[in-house]
């Protein structure tokens, strides 16, 4: 008797820690990102959510400080930030200037095997260019919201997507229970991809401000200025204009240097930055502050090689 009960001790066991380590490996880490700071209750209430579906699940922040309502500022964070995660892994983007309207409340399914929960308002745009958009889904409200949060229209966030990303993690649902699939298409903004219109320029967008350095950020890959015969070694000078939405803020021919103290404290410079993307600074100081340059969709730069004269 004491040997079956012995063997039945250790099948019960067996049985506990396969399940935990299934459990364990069914889950996906939960990543928030939204423009709600951390000075009021809204972020606590939503990990409060995730882990009322699950105590165990891994909630983690990506940042809660975006610009109030700058959703390209989002789809920059989210889209900068996936690949870095496991795939499976569940982020919920929540800037919802339009909540409780009638834009899309959805769930992708990234070509790189991630899933993004928010509203279909434009913050997938880089996204779908970074990742790739596999398949999307609406979420469907009469189940995957939080339950006794029918009348409340402002706080989709905690009630609609902390929840349905924490059961989408959880595995308390799979990718098919959120909703209704769609076409595999999103809101996007319109931006100026990298161009090169002819053998001494290039064009892109401003996609970035780094903080708390003030540093551009482009979405010029350095390859292009590599076709450019731009060599940060020669010191060659640039002449670059930023404008928004057409209209010339910024314009003046620098030069194109490894890093920032290969000129004079105080001047800007072009450089390759960690991304291998072209960036521009300020040595010892903030771009974005000294010319008044920001980001966004309606931000663009052009750079032009210039003779060696010039």
């Amino acid at each position: 008797m004491f040997r079956a009960l012995s063997l039945l001790i250790t099948y019960s066991l067996i049985i506990a820690l396969t399940t935990s380590a299934a459990a364990g490996e069914s889950r996906r880490a939960l990543v928030l990102l939204s423009d709600f700071g951390t000075t009021e209750r809204f972020v606590a209430s939503m990990k409060g959510v995730a882990l009322s579906v699950d105590p165990e699940l891994q909630v983690h922040d990506l940042t809660h400080h975006i610009e109030p309502f700058n959703i390209w500022q989002a789809s920059y964070m989210l889209a900068g930030t996936i690949d870095y995660w496991p795939k499976g892994t569940v982020f919920v983007s929540v800037v919802d200037p339009g909540v409780g309207t009638d834009r899309h409340s959805v769930v992708v399914k990234t070509s790189s095997g991630h899933y993004v929960v928010t509203p279909d308002n434009g913050s997938l745009t880089l996204t779908a260019d970074a990742q790739g958009i596999l398949e999307v889904r609406q979420i469907d409200e009469a189940i995957n919201r939080r339950p006794g949060s029918e009348s409340s229209h402002t706080f989709h966030g905690r009630d609609v997507y902390a929840y349905t990303g924490a059961r989408l993690a959880a595995a308390v649902i799979e990718f098919d229970d959120v909703g209704p699939l769609l076409e595999p298409n999103v809101v996007r903004l319109n931006y100026q991809q990298p161009e090169k219109p002819d053998n001494n320029t290039i064009i892109g967008n401003i996609t970035h401000i780094e903080m708390p350095f003030g540093n551009i950020v482009t979405n010029i890959p350095k390859s292009m200025a590599d076709a450019l015969d731009l060599a940060p070694e020669d010191n060659t000078k640039v002449f670059v204009e930023i404008s928004r939405a057409g209209e010339s803020v910024f314009r003046q021919s620098i030069p194109y240097v490894r890093s920032f103290a290969y000129v004079d404290e105080g001047q800007p410079l072009l450089y390759s930055d960690s991304l291998q993307t072209i960036g521009l600074a300020v040595n010892g100081g903030n771009f974005a502050h000294q010319f008044d340059v920001k980001a966004g969709a309606d931000w663009t730069i052009r750079l032009v090689k210039l003779a060696a004269q010039e």
